[in-house]
C-alpha cells in the first residue's frame, strides 16, 4: 500500500508541475504517462544490502535512487591534493589528472562510485578493496569542447567520490581557463 502512494504522490506532483505550462497537450501527455507509471509495480534495488545481493528489493524508490553506498566497517581517505587547476587550455584539450589517495583506515577501503559533476568530467576509480595503509589513483579526464570563451573563460568541475568513509561523499576539484580562438568574420 505504501508503495502505491508513494508512486500517487509522485504522479500527482508530475502531473501539477506540468499543467502550469502553456501547453495543455504536454501537460496531459505528461499526467497520463505519470498515471500509468503509478499503476504499474516496480521493483528497486536496495542500496544498503550486502554488495552480495544485487537484487535485494527494497519499498522506497527514493532510496534505491541514491548512490549505492558500501556496507560494513568505516576508514578513512587521504588524498594528496583536493584540487587541481590545469591552468589554461584550448576550446577542445582535453585535461588528464590523477588524484592519489590513501587508506588511512583501519579497514580496506571500498569506492562504490566516483561521479563527475557533468558529463564532460569522467572519473576512473579502483574497483577494488584498497587495503589499509595503500594507496590507489582516481585518474579524471575533463573535456573542454564547447566550454572555451575567447580570451578564456572559468571552468570548475567536480568529483565526488563515494566510499565507506565518514562522510560517505569525498570531493576532487579540477579547474582552470578554457580559451577560445576568435572566429573570423563571416564574409572572408
Amino acid at each position: 500500500m505504501k508503495k502505491f502512494n508513494l508512486l500517487s504522490v509522485i504522479a500527482l506532483v508530475t502531473a501539477i508541475a506540468f499543467t502550469s505550462c502553456k501547453d495543455n497537450k504536454g501537460a496531459e501527455d505528461a499526467a497520463n504517462a505519470a498515471t500509468e507509471a503509478a499503476a504499474v509495480p516496480t521493483q528497486t534495488v536496495d542500496p544498503n544490502a550486502p554488495m552480495t545481493d544485487p537484487n535485494a528489493v527494497v519499498s522506497d524508490p527514493a532510496a534505491a535512487a541514491a548512490t549505492p553506498v558500501p556496507t560494513g566497517p568505516l576508514t578513512s581517505i587521504k588524498f594528496d591534493k583536493e584540487e587541481y587547476d590545469w591552468g589554461k587550455v584550448m576550446d577542445g584539450d582535453k585535461v588528464t589528472h590523477v588524484f592519489k589517495f590513501k587508506n588511512t583506515g583501519n579497514e580496506p577501503l571500498i569506492i562504490s562510485n566516483a561521479k563527475g559533476s557533468c558529463g564532460c568530467t569522467v572519473p576512473e576509480w579502483p574497483k577494488d578493496a584498497i587495503a589499509p595503509g595503500k594507496s590507489g589513483e582516481i585518474k579524471v579526464v575533463f573535456d573542454s569542447k564547447g566550454k572555451g570563451a575567447v580570451g578564456g573563460k572559468d571552468d570548475s568541475k567536480r568529483v565526488t567520490i563515494t566510499a565507506n568513509t565518514d562522510p560517505v561523499d569525498t570531493y576532487l576539484t579540477i579547474k582552470g581557463k578554457v580559451d577560445k580562438k576568435e572566429e573570423a568574420p563571416a564574409g572572408k
